[in-house]
């Protein structure tokens, strides 16, 4: 059974920039897609990327497209967000997820994915 966990979160200025780390233990995520999530305090959990299996494509929520990156390391079973520009309204708990099977059409949605890891906080606060 695969576990995913996040990290790198933390506070940080607006316009300044964090880096994500998701690592699955247990199984290898590498046949899967891994895709990134966030939700706020009071609000839907929301979509903000998603890579393919081979890194090849990616897909951006509207919100975080030209700020954000995602990508992977198959070596490290790894998958990454690179967040940019970062803006108060940015500040939520971030998850990493394993999709094993859904479609491309659906996975900005939560419900595809099969694995989820536990979050990591991201305040943006001056």
């Amino acid at each position: 059974q695969v576990q995913l966990v996040e990290s790198g979160g933390g506070l940080v200025q607006p316009g300044g920039a964090l880096n994500l780390t998701c690592v699955a233990s247990g199984r290898t995520v590498s046949e899967g897609k891994m895709g990134w999530f966030r939700q706020a305090p009071g609000k839907e959990r929301e979509f903000v990327a998603v890579i393919s299996v081979r890194g090849a494509l990616t897909l951006y929520g509207d919100s975080v497209k030209g700020r954000f990156t995602i990508s992977r390391d198959f070596a490290k079973d790894a998958v990454y967000l690179q967040m940019d520009s970062l803006r108060p309204e940015d500040k939520a708990v971030y998850y990493c997820a394993l999709d094993l099977d859904g479609p491309w059409s659906k996975l900005h949605l939560s419900s595809s994915y099969d694995v989820w890891g536990e979050g990591t906080q991201v305040t943006v606060s001056s």
